[in-house]
C-alpha cells in the first residue's frame, strides 16, 4: 500500500532508489533510460532555478507540455518548494490559455516548444506572469532555456540532506495542484487538490491492483487529465517505471518496443482496437475471429473470476486469436484499466471474451479523481467497481451519485458560489452522474446534465446508445439529441480511413468526405447501424432521425474534450442547421 501523506514523500520514494530505471524517453527510435538519481539531480536543478526566480510557497506555476520526461521533472519541482502547480492541456487555444493564466495568477510557466510558446504570446497580457521557460532548445527572447538549467542536474545527484529536509516542510493540507476542467458546460473552473487529497487516493485507489516493482506504463493520456498523472504517481510510488509518449500517433510502436505490463487508456482508445481488429477480419478471417469470441463467451464466468480456461477449443482460440490481439499492446500486460468515461458493455464483454479483463474505474477531477474501481479481488463486468475506503457514497432521490471523504476537492479557485453550489447542505459532493449501487458495486448509468427530456416528459440517457453505435467499425463517434423535441435523432461522426476503406470494397468509389456521406449506399449502412442498436431500446429511446457529418470530431477542433468526452453544447452550435433540418415538420 502507498502509505505517504504528501506527493513529496512519494517523490523522495522514488527519488532514492539510486541507478533504478524509472522513466524512458525516446530519441529517433531509440529508448533511452532515465535512472532514480538523475531524476533527483534534475528535480533539484529546477528547484534552483524556482528558487531563483523568487517562486514562494502558494505561488502557481503553470505546465503545458506533451508527455515527456520533463513534465514529472517540472510537477516534482514545483511542488518540492510547496508551490502549486497549474497543469494545461496542450491543445488550448491562445484564448483558452491566458483566461486560465490569469484567472490561477500564475507567476511562472513552463511551456514544452515553439508552438506552445506562440500561443502563449498570442494569449495577450498575463499581469501576474513574470518568469518563461521552454523545454526545447531554441532561441527564445527573455526566455530561460530549460536544457540550459539541467547543465548543472549531473552535479546534484548525490542524496542531499537539506534538500530532503525541504521536501519534507510540505503539509498534508497544502495546496499542491489546481486542475482546471474542461469547460464541457461553460467556462473551465479550477479544482483545488491538496496533497492530502492526492495521497488519500492514491494510497486507497491502488490497493488491490498489485502494482509491484519492475512495472512499467507508457504515458500517453494528457497528464493534465488527472487520471493520468494519478496512474504515474501510483507507477513511481510502487517501484515501477514510465516511458512518455509524446504522441498518441506512435503507441502501437511503443507497446511493442516498452512491452508494458500496466495498459490505461480512455474507452476510446479500446474502442478503436476493438473496430481496427474487426474491421481487418474479412472472410475466412472473420469467422476464426467470430469462432474465437464464441470460446470466449463460454468460458465468461471463469475469465470474470480471473481465472485461465482449460478446454481446448479456448486453448486454441488463445493460440491463434486472443494472443495475436495481447501482442500488439506487448504482450505483457497483466492490469487493463478504463477510465475517463463509460467503456460499454459491449466493448466489455467483447474485450473479455478475448481473454482481457478490462478494470474499469469512475471518478472525476474534484475527486482526486478515483471514487471505485475494480479490482483483482472485486470484479464485476458492466460496473464501475467498489467505493475506495476513505469515500463513502449515497444516491439521492433523482438518483444523483453523492460523495464525501478525504480524497474530495478542497473547492474551486476563487469560486465560493460555484463550490457552494457542487456540495449538499450537510456536506455531500455531487458528482452530476447518475448511478446505481448494488451489492457493493457500483454503475454509470448516465450524466445527470446529459439525460435527455424528450417533449413528450420522457428521459433518455444518451451515453449507452452512442457506446452501441461506436461498436461499428465506420462510426468515429456519435451524438444522440433530442431535447425539447418529439424524437430522439443522431449525429454521427464517421471514422473517415475506416469509410474510404469500406468505400473502395463496396463499389462506391473515391469521393471527398462531403461526397461520401452523402452517398446512398454510405447513408444505407448508417440507418442500418442505428437500425440494430434500436432493436434493443425502449420505445421512446428509439432514433428516428440520423444524420451523417462529414467531419471527424476530435480535440483540436473543440468537439471533444481531452479524455474524448463530447461537448454536446459545441456539437449542438455547430450542425445546429443539420439538425433543424433533421426535424423540420415534426
Amino acid at each position: 500500500m502507498l502509505n505517504f501523506d504528501t506527493i513529496n514523500d512519494l517523490f523522495i520514494r522514488m527519488s532514492h532508489r539510486g541507478d533504478t530505471t524509472v522513466a524512458l524517453w525516446k530519441s529517433g527510435e531509440e529508448w533511452k533510460p532515465i535512472s532514480s538519481q538523475q531524476m533527483y539531480g534534475r528535480v533539484r536543478a529546477v528547484v534552483e532555478l524556482l528558487q531563483s526566480w523568487g517562486i514562494q510557497r502558494g505561488d502557481r506555476v503553470a505546465l503545458v507540455s506533451e508527455n515527456r520526461w520533463e513534465w514529472p521533472v517540472v510537477d516534482f519541482a514545483v511542488l518540492a518548494i510547496g508551490a502549486v502547480d497549474v497543469p494545461l492541456y496542450q491543445t488550448l487555444t491562445p484564448e483558452q490559455m491566458g483566461y486560465i493564466l490569469r484567472d490561477a495568477g500564475v507567476k511562472a510557466i513552463f511551456v514544452s516548444s515553439k508552438q506552445q510558446f506562440a500561443k502563449l504570446v498570442e494569449a495577450g497580457e498575463i499581469p501576474s506572469l513574470e518568469r518563461v521557460a521552454v523545454l526545447d532548445v531554441g532561441s527564445f527572447e527573455n526566455v530561460t532555456s530549460f536544457p540550459e538549467v539541467l547543465k548543472r542536474a549531473p552535479e546534484l545527484e548525490a542524496p542531499d540532506a537539506a534538500f530532503d529536509a525541504l521536501l519534507k516542510q510540505t503539509k498534508a493540507e497544502e495546496l499542491a495542484t489546481i486542475v482546471y476542467t474542461s469547460g464541457t458546460t461553460g467556462d473551465p473552473k479550477g479544482v483545488m487538490l491538496t496533497h492530502k487529497n492526492l495521497a488519500d487516493n492514491l494510497r486507497h485507489s491502488t490497493d488491490g491492483l498489485r502494482i509491484v516493482e519492475g512495472d512499467s506504463s507508457i504515458s500517453f493520456l494528457p497528464l493534465s487529465h488527472a487520471l493520468a498523472r494519478h496512474l504515474d504517481y501510483a507507477i513511481y510510488g510502487n517501484g515501477g517505471k514510465i516511458a512518455y509518449l509524446p504522441k498518441f500517433d506512435d503507441l502501437v510502436g511503443a507497446m511493442k518496443a516498452v512491452k508494458p505490463t500496466i495498459f490505461l487508456a480512455v474507452p476510446r482508445v479500446y474502442e478503436k482496437v476493438r473496430q481496427g481488429t474487426e474491421h481487418k477480419s474479412i472472410g475466412f478471417k472473420k469467422k476464426i475471429l467470430n469462432w474465437a469470441l464464441a470460446q470466449g463467451e463460454k468460458h465468461r464466468k471463469e475469465l470474470m473470476e480471473g481465472k485461465t480456461p482449460g478446454s481446448l477449443g479456448w486453448k486454441i482460440a488463445n493460440k491463434l486469436v486472443y494472443s495475436k490481439l495481447k501482442e500488439a499492446f506487448g504482450g505483457q500486460v497483466k492490469i487493463w484499466v478504463a477510465g475517463g468515461a463509460p467503456l460499454g458493455m459491449d466493448s466489455a464483454k467483447w474485450f473479455l471474451d478475448m481473454g482481457i479483463r478490462i478494470f474499469e474505474g469512475y471518478g472525476l477531477t474534484e475527486t482526486s479523481p478515483v471514487i471505485s474501481r475494480n479490482t483483482f479481488d472485486g470484479y464485476r463486468m458492466g460496473t464501475v467497481g467498489t467505493v475506495i475506503p476513505n469515500l463513502e457514497i449515497r444516491m439521492a432521490q433523482d438518483g444523483e451519485i453523492e460523495v464525501k471523504g478525504t480524497s474530495v476537492f478542497a473547492g474551486y479557485w476563487q469560486r465560493d458560489e460555484a463550490t457552494k453550489k457542487e456540495f449538499t447542505e450537510d456536506g455531500w459532493f455531487k458528482t452530476g452522474d447518475i448511478g446505481k449501487y448494488e451489492d457493493g458495486f457500483l454503475s454509470i448509468t448516465d450524466r445527470k446534465k446529459e439525460l435527455i427530456k424528450t417533449s413528450g416528459g420522457k428521459y433518455i440517457a444518451p451515453q449507452p446508445i452512442e457506446g452501441k453505435l461506436k461498436v461499428d467499425s465506420l462510426v468515429g463517434n456519435a451524438a444522440v439529441i433530442g431535447d425539447s423535441r418529439k424524437f430522439a435523432a443522431v449525429l454521427i461522426s464517421p471514422n473517415l480511413a475506416a469509410l474510404e476503406r469500406w468505400a473502395a470494397e463496396n463499389g462506391v468509389g473515391k469521393k471527398s468526405p462531403a461526397e461520401l456521406v452523402q452517398d446512398p449506399k454510405v447513408k444505407q449502412h448508417y440507418e442500418s447501424v442505428v437500425k440494430k442498436v434500436n432493436a434493443g431500446l425502449e420505445q421512446h429511446e428509439t432514433i428516428k432521425k440520423v444524420g451523417v457529418v462529414a467531419e471527424e470530431w476530435n480535440i483540436e477542433s473543440g468537439e471533444l474534450t481531452p479524455s474524448m468526452k463530447l461537448k454536446r453544447r459545441v456539437i449542438l452550435e455547430n450542425y445546429k442547421d443539420k439538425i433543424n433540418a433533421m426535424y423540420h415538420g415534426e
